[in-house]
């Protein structure tokens, strides 16, 4: 049987796609500083590059981490039927090449920004999506979980044990188990400062 040759390649290209650390790349453009280097969490992602690099810089940093996700699963949505659970591979494929990338010796960032461009890739299926943004919103706003290191955890493993029960296709829910194993670890292992969490409830303000 002949190898399906989307089905190798779709994943290779997603995942080189994620590789890419805009972040790293635009922070340098902008300021010439090594973001890794100069960051207090040595994390090449969004938030840093809003941070060190500027209102511009993160603004293009979040366009271009967003389309590396959205571009390789909405690719691979549009064309032909493949087995179902390619799919999983397909999803998480960008995510796992911006936490591991394969340019900066498997070292990259969170993949929080990727990881909705992933699913919006899977529009017109839109559960995914808002699964993630609810629990985001959830626990930045009703109930804040400060710092950001567990509310971005404690929103993946929320999203993780809701998205069986919201989205049918099983395969979408293999994806996102790939992809926020793939962050929780980097997450998990990161070198970063970890203060105490502290969770606020909205009407105790």
């Amino acid at each position: 049987m002949k190898p399906d040759l989307p089905m190798l390649l779709f994943p290779l290209l997603g995942y080189l796609s994620g590789s890419v650390l805009y972040a790293q790349l635009l922070v340098r453009w902008f300021t010439g500083r090594d973001l890794v280097e100069i960051s207090d969490d040595h994390n090449p992602g969004t938030a840093n590059a809003f941070r060190y690099g500027g209102f511009w810089c993160g603004v293009l940093t979040l366009v271009c981490d967003l389309l590396k996700g959205f571009v390789p699963v909405h690719l691979f949505m549009e064309g032909p039927v493949h087995e179902p659970y390619t799919y999983a591979l397909v999803m998480a494929a960008p995510v796992i090449g911006h936490a591991f990338s394969a340019f900066h010796r498997f070292h990259g960032g969170k993949g929080i920004a990727v990881t909705f461009g992933c699913l919006l890739g899977l529009l017109p299926l839109w559960q995914p999506f808002a699964v993630l943004a609810a629990f985001f919103l959830l626990f930045s706003v009703v109930l804040r979980i400060t710092p950001n290191y567990y509310r971005t955890l404690a929103t993946y493993i929320c999203s993780l044990a809701s998205m069986p029960f919201v989205v049918r296709p099983p395969a979408i829910g293999v994806g996102f188990w790939f992809i926020s194993f793939a962050v929780l670890w980097r997450m998990l292992t990161s070198k970063e400062k970890k203060e105490q969490p502290e969770v606020k409830p909205l009407w105790k303000r």
